[in-house]
């Protein structure tokens, strides 16, 4: 029992720890995550003070300051200096967005899928592939020797984003999720710091958890990442490198302004900061702007997918990696997946230097239109953010529901839809907000309904 009376004091945790469990910091972490779990502690909820809570206990300081940083970096925890640890808005999210199965009876609006205008062109591609006489090539281990070829196809395909760059600094990677955990798990350490926008792509931080690397997030000026407050976080906070997603952000659907995109490039160079610029979406737009890699090019680590411009199955992305970042990121990629798949890079580069990549990015934009259309139709009275050739929308909801409470009211009438509690980071508060995939839908038809459940819903509420 602990010495001091706690008895009437008011503290928002008071843990009941199993003293046999050494050593003892890993039983309070452990107590920590499994209230955090199970709803005892709410997020947002501010933990006692450190030292108030050793006393409770009768522990030293230093055994509960080992407990809070364990949480701290699985992403349970945020704290913040003079202000105190609060259990984290994301700790409750489920950070892997797409589940085992497709969702039944529901409509799938969640999912950020683009729609299978490119299913049959692809198939056809690969129909002559695998009657080429030497087709076994296609089921080996791919050297990285034997595609230089493919390499000049990522160039040409990454310059249609707003970039140029070239082959030497390419590397092939088993999609975006891929390149992102290479980068962080080869120029990071446990407990760096890398900032992020405080809504952003789930597959960061679960890679960032995985590797305890710590996310911070900045604030945002029109719903992209502000370089104010991100220069005062790299002056104040260690940062080691930083996340975005400058055309078409995930989740917001927002594009980050030249001015902006020039800053942080300048920010990064000053405080010697890595970024890896993720260019799922570069694609989406006709007119892209120039990426934020032309601004600071030994900077950024610059991945461009194709899984969302082109189809979903087609794991494969390319980096572009500065010279003194390639040795080290191509180590990292050896170690977590050997190769990509030769028959996927061969693919996906007959596809680009072909030019029928273009048909299809062309394909995808007047199917997304033609989406969105019908979305500024049925929802004209709410507010969301999104351009006419994007997958999702970033819909702001009325009165005071939330986005999670929402999700859930949305799901009981049939329709699947992403809160903003999914892709908030540490202890920002979540917009009342929900990402809406209008390409996920099989049909237009299919989309529509959904789309009608949704207002019906958001009328209720109004």
């Amino acid at each position: 029992m602990p010495i001091n009376s706690f008895d009437n004091y008011p503290m928002s945790w008071k843990p009941s720890i199993d003293r046999t469990i050494k050593p003892i910091y890993k039983a309070i972490a452990r107590q920590l995550q499994q209230d955090i779990r199970s709803g005892v502690l709410l997020p947002g909820t501010k933990l006692p003070p450190q030292r108030e809570l050793a006393d409770y206990l009768d522990l030293n300081l230093s055994t509960i300051s080992k407990a809070f940083k364990m949480c701290e970096l699985k992403g349970l925890l945020s704290a913040a200096v003079g202000s105190g640890t609060f259990v984290s808005y994301d700790a409750l999210s489920n950070a892997y967005l797409l589940e085992d199965t497709k969702p039944k009876h529901l409509i799938e609006m969640g999912a950020t899928l683009p729609d299978q205008a490119s299913y049959e062109p692809l198939m056809h591609q690969l129909r002559s592939m695998v009657q080429e006489s030497d087709y076994e090539r296609w089921f080996g281990y791919g050297r990285a020797g034997e595609s230089v070829w493919q390499k000049d196809a990522a160039v040409k395909l990454i310059r249609k984003g707003g970039y140029e760059t070239t082959a030497d600094r390419i590397l092939f990677t088993n999609g975006g999720q891929n390149a992102i955990a290479a980068t962080l798990a080869s120029l990071c350490k446990p407990g760096d710091r890398i900032a992020v926008d405080h809504h952003t792509y789930p597959g960061l931080k679960t890679a960032a958890a995985m590797l305890s690397v710590q996310t911070v997030p900045i604030q945002s000026e029109h719903y992209t990442m502000s370089p104010t407050a991100l220069e005062y976080v790299c002056k104040t906070e260690n940062i080691k490198g930083v996340y975005v997603i400058p055309d078409y952000h995930n989740p917001t659907a927002c594009s980050m302004p030249l001015e902006h995109r020039r800053a942080i490039a300048a920010i990064a160079k000053k405080y010697n900061a890595f970024i890896i610029e993720d260019a799922s979406y570069h694609l989406l737009d006709e007119n892209p702007i120039p990426a934020l890699a032309s601004f600071a090019p030994e900077q950024v680590i610059y991945i461009a997918s194709l899984s969302k411009s082109i189809a979903p199955g087609l794991r494969l992305a390319y980096a572009a990696v500065p010279g003194r970042f390639k040795d080290p990121i191509a180590k990292a990629l050896y170690n977590l997946n050997i190769s990509v798949s030769p028959l996927l890079a061969e693919l996906a580069a007959r596809l680009i230097v072909s030019n029928q990549f273009e048909d299809l990015i062309k394909k995808h934009r007047e199917q997304n239109r033609l989406r969105n259309n019908a979305f500024n139709r049925l929802l004209a009275d709410y507010r969301s953010l999104g351009a006419d050739t994007g997958i999702f929308r970033w819909l702001l909801l009325p009165g005071t529901i939330t986005g999670a409470e929402f999700e859930s009211l949305a799901a009981q009438q049939g329709v699947q839809v992403y809160a903003a509690e999914r892709f908030v980071v540490g202890n920002s508060t979540p917009e009342r907000a929900i990402r809406i995939s209008v390409s996920a839908p099989s049909t237009i038809e299919e989309l529509e309904q959904g789309l009608m459940i949704l207002r019906r819903l958001l009328i209720d509420h109004t």
